[in-house]
């Protein structure tokens, strides 16, 4: 089986849970925890947590399946509230949870799935010590996203943040679930600690070379491949790779904080270019993504640590 196969095979699973779970809520702070999860997503996260699952014990994808759930409620409840933080009125096509309620309902909606991730990990097959683990690897991370998405809002008031911190930043915002979903899968599946200690290395490696790879698709993807507007993050202000390496070479992207043409845009990335900033970029994602298929080769050969490395592929070149 390919990555693309298996990835639509993984996201048809965890939708037909999620149907089954969220599908027939009826009151109505159940209709808003259950609005993103039924609009979609390509479920990547429960994905990393069965490969993971399965390139420690062959076949334990099925026992861990209300885990690779639960990490996908939890990336649901992050993007709830980071929708509220950054005022967005639409995600994976449909409005956001604040925007179809009110705020005080989505704040609660994301706090439920936040609570039911960790029931699902508790009903997963597993020891009852490797589910306490896991749920104290959950628990970690959440706490990390929340450090590094404080961390990126206080960057927009600051013009002297490093490439290091950002850096960090990503390493918590967006690789410490990828981390915890490659973790959580060896855990429950009954590696040790070395093994362990790999996947959850290659998830948080190959989760912040995705975060990168984002900051590329916002300037360089159209809006009907991205979803997005493009260049979003450059006309708001974000601190990303992209802004801080322009920084480094001379060039302040802070004269592009206002709405901009597609030709401006093609000019600009013409520019970042030419100064080898795009390269740059593309190279630091790479760099990390051989570093988590580095660490995983202590794992034996199987079909699940084939599709992990290809993961890790995938990660740095979707969106083009």
């Amino acid at each position: 089986m390919d990555l693309m196969e298996y990835l639509d095979s993984t996201q048809k699973q965890v939708d037909r849970m999620i149907d089954r779970f969220f599908g027939d809520e009826f009151l109505e702070l159940g209709k808003a925890s259950a609005h993103l999860l039924l609009a979609g997503g390509k479920r990547l996260r429960p994905a990393v947590v069965m490969l993971a699952a399965d390139a420690v014990k062959r076949g334990s994808s099925d026992e861990v399946m209300p885990a690779a759930l639960a990490l996908e409620l939890t990336h649901s409840f992050t993007l709830i509230h980071d929708d509220i933080m950054d005022s967005d009125a639409f995600r994976r096509g449909v409005p956001t949870v604040h925007t179809k309620w009110d705020e005080p309902t989505a704040i609660l909606a994301g706090d439920v799935l936040y609570a039911r991730a960790f029931e699902f990990i508790s009903i997963a097959e597993a020891s009852d010590n490797a589910k306490v683990r896991a749920i104290s690897m959950l628990a970690a991370a959440c706490v990390e996203i929340c450090n590094g998405q404080h961390m990126d809002m206080s960057f927009e008031k600051r013009n002297d943040v490093t490439v290091g911190e950002y850096l960090e930043m990503v390493s918590k915002k967006t690789g410490a679930l990828y981390a915890a979903s490659a973790g959580i899968g060896s855990i429950l599946a009954g590696g040790n600690a070395v093994k362990t200690h790999a996947l959850y290395h290659y998830g948080l490696y190959t989760g912040m070379a995705f975060q990168i790879q984002d900051d590329l698709i916002d300037i360089m993807t159209t809006p009907e491949k991205s979803g997005k507007d493009r260049a979003s993050d450059i006309r708001e202000g974000k601190q990303t790779l992209i802004t801080l390496k322009a920084k480094e070479k001379g060039l302040d992207l802070s004269e592009y904080r206002r709405e901009l043409t597609d030709k401006e845009i093609d000019e600009l990335i013409e520019r970042l270019a030419s100064l080898g900033v795009i390269r740059e970029v593309r190279d630091t994602a790479l760099e990390l993504v051989e570093k988590g298929k580095e660490i995983v080769s202590i794992l034996p050969d199987s079909e699940a640590k084939r599709l992990l490395i290809d993961i890790g592929d995938y990660f740095v070149t979707r969106g083009y």
